[in-house]
Parts: structure tokens; C-alpha cells; sequence
């Protein structure tokens, strides 16, 4: 199990640098083996703990072999107790004994100093990923239901014009970044990007709003599974959104 750690963070590695090679492309630093040899593939997320401080990780509603065959196992252990938990732990550091440690997410990040990079991209990085992992799971897939597919179905003609413009938003992202769903001030759902680990809340953001759901298509969410083949992995996304997460998310909205 060692060997497959030690494997894995490698490969992970590899991936990092190979994505810094893009313009204006950032990650964090994955953590060495000796930090996450004590969650094996076959483990529970509920073990990955960040390290003290104001933000930690929210855990999965599944386990790690749970999204196979969309998402193989490899994928989400290295995504969640790696990447993602690197991310909450260097917003931890970024945020210490600071004013920021008495504030939610949200509110920093619509607060966000962009020259800040350390911030920007470790709160974003913490944010847009709870946000991903909470809108799939398995046994999921389908179409929207309830509200979600009313304001679908309103702002984009039909449920299949809303998946084929998200789909080609995601295919045509240029890098590493995010594509949302995002419900706008003024009533109305709209789909939009972002580059690196930005977001709609963010104050440069295009389109800003509250997220109702989001991809993720930083080459670490995809390429030990699919390689290169972001497409591949944009359509088997589909069959792990889990609409009632993204209705839940809408019936927060105030």
C-alpha cells in the first residue's frame, strides 16, 4: 500500500508540473507520502482531518470506490485527500492570526484582495471544491428536477440546451479552471467560467452569483483516469451530478 502511495503522489506530481507549464497556471504544493500514507484508497474519507484552524474539510458522502466507473477510486483519493486538502490546509496558514479567521468562506472570498495569490487561490481552491464534491455522488445522474429544472427550462430553452452549452463551456475552458452554474441577483441562472481557482463570488468574476453547481477541469480531477481525454470526462460528469444537491443548494438562496 505504501508503494501505491508513494506511486500516486508521483504521478500526482508530475500532473502539477506539467499544468505549470500553462500561463498563469497555479497549484498547491501536494503533500509528500509521508503526510497521506494513512489514507489508502480503500480508506475512509471521514480520515482526512486538515491540520488546526479555522476551515476543515467537510468529508464525503461517499467513498472513494463509490463514483466508479465515471471516476475511478485513484482519481477522488488523490483529488480529496491531496489536492483538496492542501488547499485547506494553506488557507489555514494564509488566514492565521489574522481578522480573516472570524469570517466564513464566503465572505472572504467576496472580500478577496486579488493581489493576495496565496489567499486567492487557497480559499478558492477550499471553496470550489466542497462545492464539487458536494454535487455528486452515485447512483446519481439524470435530468434536473423540482425548481432547478423550472429556472433550466426558462433560462435555456430545455434541460439538453443547458447540458450541451455547460458541456461545450467545459470542453473549451483554455487550461485549468472551473465552469459554474450560477443564480444571478436579478432571478436568473446563467452558465460561466473561471480560470486557475476563482470563482463567481470573487470581485473580478464576469458573472458573479451564488454557485448552484460547478465541473471541475483541472487536469488533477481527470488525467489519471482519462489522460488527456477532457471530453470523456465531461460526459461521464453527467451521470454523477446529483440534482437534489444542486436543488438543496438553490433552496439556501435567500
Amino acid at each position: 500500500m505504501k508503494r501505491n502511495v508513494l506511486l500516486l503522489t508521483a504521478i500526482a506530481s508530475f500532473i502539477i508540473i506539467s499544468c505549470k507549464d500553462k500561463e498563469e497556471m497555479t497549484e498547491v504544493q501536494i503533500p509528500d507520502a509521508t503526510e497521506t500514507a494513512s489514507v489508502p484508497v480503500d480508506g475512509d474519507p471521514k480520515s482526512v482531518v486538515a491540520n488546526q484552524g479555522a476551515f476543515q474539510m467537510k468529508g464525503l458522502n461517499y467513498g472513494y470506490n463509490d463514483l466508479e466507473p465515471y471516476m475511478d477510486a485513484q482519481t477522488v483519493e488523490t483529488h480529496y485527500s491531496k489536492h483538496h486538502l492542501g488547499y485547506c490546509n494553506k488557507l489555514n496558514d494564509a488566514v492565521k492570526g489574522t481578522p480573516l479567521e472570524t469570517m466564513s468562506i464566503e465572505e472572504i472570498l467576496k472580500g478577496l484582495d486579488l493581489k493576495n495569490s496565496t489567499l486567492r487561490n487557497n480559499a478558492g481552491g477550499y471553496y470550489n471544491h466542497n462545492i464539487f464534491w458536494e454535487i455528486i455522488g452515485p447512483k446519481a445522474g439524470g435530468r434536473a428536477t423540482g425548481k432547478v429544472a423550472e429556472l433550466i427550462n426558462r433560462d435555456f430553452g430545455s434541460f439538453d440546451e443547458f447540458k450541451t452549452q455547460f458541456t461545450e463551456k467545459a470542453k473549451g475552458l483554455f487550461g485549468s479552471g472551473w465552469v459554474w452554474l450560477v443564480y444571478q441577483n436579478d432571478g436568473t441562472l446563467k452558465i460561466t467560467t473561471s480560470v486557475n481557482q476563482d470563482n463567481p463570488l470573487m470581485p473580478n468574476a464576469e458573472v458573479k452569483g451564488y454557485p448552484l453547481m460547478n465541473i471541475d477541469v483541472w487536469e488533477h480531477a481527470y488525467y489519471l483516469k482519462y489522460k488527456n481525454d477532457r471530453p470523456k470526462y465531461i460526459e461521464n460528469f453527467w451521470q454523477l451530478v446529483d440534482w437534489n444537491k444542486v436543488e438543496y443548494r438553490l433552496s439556501l438562496i435567500k
